[in-house]
């Protein structure tokens, strides 16, 4: 249950401002939160924090622990000692208003080994006992996952089931040989998320200690080439080569005439339950660790999901098969406890959908954009809104408000028109206002809304490959007038950090 009325912003780090090609955790994420502070929001959420992945997908991660090494500062590993300033000069091709995924990789990676290099021969005993502590405590995921990279690189990044037949079935003998064989190599990612980890909790105090809160995002799915399947394949539908025998998707939806087809394995549940759902209970707790609020992907997934053959070119040829319900939720309570979850309830949502999420208490996400095709009884109208829900203008799935608007059927904007008593000035802020004012504790705005921009800076486009994920912003065209126009509202509807 979300009591207090809160607003904030809905912004991917990599679209931060930053020299190296991409936004990342240092000193723009830290500016960010003191924005966000100014304009009285309390709440910062992202998209998944794990290694981009297809078509530089944060939700196709090659692990479910593991964070990005597109986050690390470099500047911070400069203060440390281990890079120098002409290391840290920026390529000149990198661009402020994209990321160019390759480019950056390969630059980032290649200043990371240095630093590792660097550590290993000259760290002080401080940042050595900082480095062991945080190995020994994150050993449960970290181990699989240096060793699953070290492995996947000398294999030239192929999928692990062409891996020789003894590393990809995860024979013993062999990976004891292979670890002793490559311990410096497999040092090299462990020192990397040991950055990421030290860098991402300094900025998460420094969020809360402003007031901000972090939400993080939880796929319900991970990605075939990632450590989870390889370390634990047991848990995944997979056939006696390793290869996935039924993929994820979704159905023929408001995005795709053809479905969804995002390719991911599919879990056992059978083996999670005698488990006790043991993986899930790590990976909730390990994201409840990182975030204070965690927003869980295709929450309709653990009721039925869409299984479809790891054979098929669509999603068209899938079918529905019952998920693990309440039994996955009652053992992460009885575990963890609180359980402080944003359920996103979108899609093709059935009642036994909603009885799961309301047995939880879990608040479900209502989308703006989608309130204007048919009329006063549409579920995202905002008269319609609970306490217990959270609302957004639109998500990273979305266009921009100013870029559903142009496109929007005729229909939909003569009822937007009446509804938002809209006079065609600045939909976006009628937009941001209406949800602001209305009955959700929760309200969320990409920041593209608050700026005001159009589809080319939309975040991603569900059903196409290529150019998403790769948005930035620069500080220039932030507004005063926008940042104080926000704050007002937020204090007007009583979503202010200090009346929260």
């Amino acid at each position: 249950m979300l009591s207090n009325r809160s607003s904030g912003i809905l912004l991917h780090p990599t679209s931060l401002p930053g020299p190296f090609g991409s936004g990342d955790l240092g000193s723009a994420s830290f500016q960010f939160v003191d924005w966000l502070s100014k304009a009285g929001q309390t709440l910062w959420q992202m998209l998944p924090l794990g290694e981009v992945g297809s078509g530089n997908s944060p939700y196709m991660s090659n692990s479910a622990f593991a964070g990005s090494l597109l986050f690390i500062d470099l500047e911070e590993l400069g203060r440390q000692g281990w890079l120098t300033s002409a290391e840290l000069e920026p390529l000149a091709a990198f661009k402020s208003e994209r990321v160019e995924y390759g480019l950056v990789k390969a630059y980032r990676l290649e200043r990371l080994r240095i630093a590792a290099g660097r550590f290993f021969a000259h760290a002080d005993k401080k940042s050595r006992a900082s480095y062991e502590t945080f190995c020994k405590q994150a050993a449960v995921w970290l181990d699989d996952y240096a060793l699953f990279m070290t492995i996947a690189e000398q294999q030239q990044w192929q999928e692990w089931s062409a891996w020789p037949q003894s590393l990809a079935s995860r024979d013993p003998q062999s990976l004891a040989l292979f670890e002793k064989q490559n311990a410096q190599a497999i040092s090299f990612w462990k020192f990397c998320q040991w950055s990421f980890a030290r860098q991402w909790f300094a900025l998460k105090k420094y969020a809360n200690e402003r007031g901000v809160r972090i939400v993080g995002d939880v796929p319900i799915f991970v990605a075939y080439q990632s450590a989870d399947v390889w370390a634990h394949q047991e848990i995944f539908e997979l056939d006696s080569t390793g290869r996935p025998v039924v993929v994820a998707g979704v159905p023929p939806d408001y995005f795709s005439e053809t479905g969804q087809l995002w390719g991911n394995p599919l879990y056992r549940w059978e083996v999670h339950e005698q488990s006790g759902y043991a993986w899930w209970l790590a990976r909730m707790e390990h994201a409840l660790t990182h975030f204070d609020l965690v927003r869980v992907d295709h929450f309709r997934g653990f009721v039925k999901y869409w299984a479809v053959p790891a054979s098929a070119s669509t999603a068209i040829e899938g079918q529905w098969k019952p998920g693990p319900g309440e039994k996955l939720f009652q053992a992460c309570k009885q575990t963890l406890g609180k359980l402080p979850i944003i359920a996103e309830d979108l899609g093709l949502i059935t009642p036994d959908v909603i009885e799961l999420r309301d047995r939880f208490d879990l608040p479900g996400m209502r989308i703006l954009q989608f309130a204007f095709g048919e009329d006063e009884s549409n579920y995202f109208l905002p008269h319609h809104y609970i306490a217990n829900c959270v609302a957004y203008t639109g998500t990273h799935d979305n266009d921009t408000s100013i870029g559903w608007w142009h496109a929007a059927r005729e229909h939909e904007k003569n009822f937007a028109r009446r509804y938002l008593n809209f006079d065609g000035n600045e939909i976006n802020w009628q937009m941001i206002s209406i949800l602001s004012a209305s009955a959700a504790n929760t309200v969320i705005y990409p920041l593209q809304d608050i700026i005001g921009l159009g589809s080319e800076h939309r975040m991603n486009t569900p059903g196409t490959a290529e150019g998403n994920w790769a948005w930035r912003f620069s500080w220039d065209i932030i507004q005063t007038w926008q940042t104080d126009k926000l704050a007002e509202l937020t204090l007007r509807h009583n979503r202010a950090a200090s009346q929260v």
